[in-house]
């Protein structure tokens, strides 16, 4: 994991997400790379004859977005937060100095890094969108960290997976492998009942054992909560500073009618998570 993207606006966790970025950097002697995000542009749709219009926004708006998430990149790497925890100074970073990108051409451009770092989704535009984080989700093909509202103190030292036997779950723990690696404990947490057939989490456990990596293996009830409720619960119990887990087994319809356990992480998780579909 050593190419990580950041997109960056100006809002209340950019703080977290480059945190995050600076702690992977620093275990995999990477480089963290920023890149300007804008709103996506208004699209207005009319009736009969259907004529759809979209307003693209002025060259002096996207100089002014440039400008403010270049000042927010490099005014973070120029302070004491950006030192790497483990090497004592400041990770590789770079700019990425194109035009602003809408979360559509971030899902295109994360496909040529190893990790693409966005904020924990909030509600309106003054936060991070799930548009952001399900562009890079579904069109990148790579993984996503997704920082809490709070930097964390530290990050993959003790991982949790949430394991429910899925195909988006063994995706996600293969692309957590260099991370499952330097982990001083890993656990491999089933929730019973909320499961896809599949091999069980002894049988991940096992196999994780070939790679050196001694992981513990823990099924729970759910015991009344929701799957998302109890995976988070029982990761912060088990001091987690790491979730890996597959996105939306369900579709995200199902999950926007039904809720879910990705529904529910994304919206309530304060520790990193890194996700992949």
């Amino acid at each position: 994991m050593k190419s990580i993207l950041v997109p960056i606006e100006k809002h209340d966790l950019v703080t977290s997400m480059l945190d995050c970025a600076t702690r992977l950097a620093g275990m995999f002697s990477g480089t963290v790379e920023g890149v300007a995000l804008r709103l996506p542009q208004i699209s207005v749709v009319g009736p009969d004859p259907v004529v759809t219009v979209t307003f693209p926004r002025a060259e002096q708006e996207d100089l002014e977005i440039l400008a403010s998430s270049r000042r927010i990149f490099d005014a973070y790497f120029a302070t004491e937060a950006a030192m790497s925890p483990l090497a004592g100074q400041r990770p590789r970073h770079h700019w990425r100095a194109i035009d602003p990108v809408d979360d559509a051409a971030l899902g295109s451009l994360a496909r040529v890094y190893d990790v693409t770092v966005v904020g924990r989704p909030q509600g309106g535009t003054a936060g991070p969108r799930m548009t952001t984080l399900e562009a890079v989700l579904f069109e990148s093909g790579r993984p996503l960290l997704i920082a809490p509202p709070v930097p964390p103190r530290s990050l993959g030292e003790r991982i949790v997976i949430s394991w429910n036997c899925s195909t988006e779950s063994a995706r996600t723990v293969a692309y957590a492998m260099p991370l499952l690696l330097k982990a001083r404990e890993v656990a491999v947490l089933t929730v019973e009942g909320a499961v896809s057939p599949g091999p069980s989490g002894k049988e991940l456990a096992d196999c994780l054992a070939v790679h050196g990596i001694e992981a513990r293996e823990l099924t729970v009830l759910a015991g009344g909560r929701k799957p998302g409720a109890a995976i988070l619960e029982e990761a912060q119990r088990l001091g987690a500073d790491l979730l890996v887990k597959g996105a939306y087994t369900q579709s995200r319809l199902r999950q926007m009618i039904f809720g879910g356990a990705t529904s529910h992480i994304l919206s309530s998780t304060e520790l990193p998570v890194l996700m992949a579909h």
